[in-house]
């Protein structure tokens, strides 16, 4: 396999801006670089119908969320997307992910949430976890004109890792109902094992360091590593799971463990389609302003979403 040319220039934009890998300073100092760098990796951010902020009730405190309809939503019986995005379970927030929140809404004739759920390591696990289940009870109750029967999750990396515990939670009635869930390379086992991590832990964006350090700012203590709700490839089934649209990164550390969570997935029986992009790294779907396959991997999902979520059926007068 070899790497896709916009997402080799993304790199090498990257290695041009300089700085040092997370891991070698302080929280503080990786959100902020973060911060920094999302902005010029972005894709266009379009106009979408209305856009608001609320806060809602969580069990750790007030949880802010944005809200996004698309052109072409309806007011009143909308399908919908909670999007948790995506940043180690440490960094990101409501703005580092909102041109695929905005694309996605649009896209989808939908309402879009955003929950800025609470991060690692001020917030270990599950707190941010309970912010976006939260937020799934919160669109649940009607409030925003969704239809609660067309309710998708869906997240990229540790905010995949997150949609794919919500619809196993919401499987188990622990949560309310989802009707889809879109998976774009979720990080599903954190015990890093899989060969992915040898193969591409340096010189493809994501390291297997930047990703342990992730990890371990995440989890309370190492016993939570074989928890299903942070590995949910260690779940006992995923029988049940809402239908699945999983995305994989070829030149990725998460690819095998992505791949093996699909796998699993179509063998207890749950309605997948699995996009392989060989050539992209990780992270490709915020980098719209250099990889023209981000909003063609957000497109498909919408597409998929449409079929998942049809309009409802309605009698003539």
């Amino acid at each position: 396999m070899t790497l896709d040319p916009d997402a080799l220039r993304a790199l090498e934009i990257g290695r041009a801006a300089g700085g040092e890998p997370f891991e070698n300073g302080s929280v503080a100092a990786a959100r902020a670089t973060y911060n920094a760098s999302f902005p010029t990796l972005q894709g266009e951010h379009e106009p979408v119908a209305a856009t608001e902020r609320q806060q809602i009730d969580g069990p750790n405190g007030p949880v802010t969320i944005r809200i996004h309809r698309g052109v072409g939503a309806p007011r009143t019986g909308a399908r919908a997307v909670l999007y948790l995005h995506g940043g180690g379970w440490v960094i990101g927030n409501l703005a580092s992910h909102d041109e695929i929140c905005r694309w996605l809404a649009n896209l989808g004739n939908a309402v879009v949430v955003c929950p800025d759920y609470r991060l690692a390591p001020e917030y270990k696990f599950p707190a941010g976890l309970e912010d976006c289940a939260a937020t799934l009870r919160f669109m649940a109750a009607g409030e925003l004109g969704i239809d609660p029967t067309r309710i998708a999750v869906a997240g990229d990396s540790a905010g995949g890792n997150l949609a794919a515990v919500l619809a196993l939670l919401a499987r188990d009635r622990l949560a309310p109902p989802l009707a889809a869930q879109i998976l774009i390379y979720p990080n599903t086992d954190a015990r890093q094992t899989a060969d992915s991590y040898r193969r591409f832990g340096e010189g493809f964006g994501l390291t297997a360091a930047t990703m342990a350090w992730f990890r371990d700012h995440y989890v309370r203590t190492p016993d939570d590593i074989a928890d299903w709700r942070v590995s949910p490839l260690l779940a006992s089934s995923l029988a049940g799971a809402p239908s699945a649209f999983v995305v994989i990164a070829g030149h990725d550390i998460l690819a095998d463990e992505g791949t093996a969570y699909a796998e699993r997935l179509r063998a207890d029986g749950v309605p997948l389609a699995l996009r392989h992009w060989p050539g992209q790294i990780h992270g490709f779907v915020s980098m719209g302003r250099h990889i023209l396959a981000a909003r063609q991997t957000v497109s498909e999902a919408a597409a998929w979403l449409r079929l998942q979520t049809p309009e409802p059926i309605t009698q003539a007068d």
